[in-house]
């Protein structure tokens, strides 16, 4: 071989996903914030709306080898960082873009 040769390692093909995650409060678990916008629906005139719980909606672009993989690592971020499982719940859809 000569030196000048360029070894070229194929990286595996990429694929892009996008996920849209929400995580909400355990139903078993008070929801503060909620039972405070439940209080002031009949104050602004919407007493029928009630049991508001309030959670939060996380969106997130990831690169993965397929769609299980990416499935994978959403699955794992969300129990390890943006959802806390003593109180919180999570949910999420993948679509590849």
């Amino acid at each position: 071989m000569e030196r000048n040769e360029k070894f070229c390692l194929k990286k595996p093909k990429m694929n892009k996903y996008k996920a849209e995650i929400n995580v909400m409060p355990l139903k078993a678990l008070l929801d503060p914030q909620g039972k405070a916008v439940t209080g002031s629906m009949k104050n602004i005139g919407l007493p029928e709306i009630e049991n508001i719980r309030i959670g939060k909606h996380i969106s997130l672009e990831l690169e993965a080898s397929d769609k299980e993989t990416a499935r994978a690592k959403v699955e794992d971020a969300c129990k390890k960082l943006l959802a806390n499982q003593i109180m919180e719940s999570f949910e999420f859809e993948l679509v590849e873009l």
